[in-house]
């Protein structure tokens, strides 16, 4: 009988990188040592070498004001790598550039991996009040408008397995933390054509969001504008981000070969 891929893990390699993705998961940009052996349910003198390891090779660094631990350049030059070789991000480009020039907000791209999305690009508002940029950030996808969009052209089962893989965590007042509740929006997402982050994620930011397909018409990705409450009434919402958004996501999606939309 053939192994499994599982059977060839190495374990302090494995630990290794659940450290690198506690970072990219975790809402401070730093942690000690015994956070990180808290959260990891490793000894504090595994995680210390391992600490010690990532930061010869410049995948960490030490803050050293506070001893506490942080990524270090090596993390943002294997992401940037990574962003550069994929297609999606020039194909999509110049469109989000356009579709921000236009309504004067932030626009993001970002795909779904595993329970999360990750940011990919962003086109920044000019106005004085934005977003703190999340290029490069892991958030969950089931308060956010990306990862809404892309989990509403799974089944309900598959949507539930994507979901198990997390902790539904209230982030904000308006948080949906139910299984039920979450999987009801997203099949409302799917009737309508778009997703909305009401303050869901973040406090006074709101995202609306569509999903992005390619040549196989398989959602490969999503797009949403964000931002803050006070320029994003309901009526500015449904006469001009809706159409908007939409109208950008099915440029995308066309120049990644989708004929969804002809």
């Amino acid at each position: 009988m053939p192994r499994k891929k599982t059977d060839y893990t190495v374990q302090s390699v494995s630990h290794a990188l659940d450290i690198l993705e506690e970072f990219c998961l975790n809402r401070e940009p730093e942690m000690g040592v015994t956070e990180l052996s808290k959260k990891l349910e490793l000894h504090k003198n595994n995680v210390f070498r391992l600490l010690a390891t990532l930061e010869s090779r410049g995948y960490i660094e030490q803050n050293q004001a506070n001893g506490n631990y942080r990524l270090g350049l090596r993390s943002l030059e294997l992401g940037q790598v990574f962003i550069r070789q994929l297609g999606l991000v020039k194909q999509a480009r110049s469109v989000l550039e356009e579709a921000s020039r236009e309504c004067n907000e932030s626009i993001y791209l970002g795909v779904l991996r595993d329970s999360n999305v990750v940011y990919l690009d962003m086109v920044e508002t000019t106005h004085p009040v934005r977003v703190v940029p999340r290029v490069g950030s892991i958030v969950p996808a089931y308060c956010t408008a990306i990862g809404k969009a892309q989990m509403a052209h799974d089944s309900t089962d598959e949507i539930a397995r994507i979901l198990s893989k997390c902790k539904l965590t209230k982030w904000t007042p308006k948080t949906m933390d139910s299984m039920p509740d979450i999987l009801e929006e997203i099949k409302r997402c799917g009737e309508r054509g778009y997703s909305l982050d009401d303050e869901e994620y973040q406090a006074g930011v709101i995202c609306v969001g569509v999903s992005v397909r390619d040549y196989t018409n398989t959602a490969v990705a999503g797009i949403s504008v964000t931002g803050p409450v006070q320029r994003m009434s309901s009526e500015r919402i449904e006469k001009e981000i809706i159409p908007l958004v939409t109208r950008a996501g099915r440029e995308i999606s066309r120049r990644l070969g989708s004929v969804y939309y002809d």
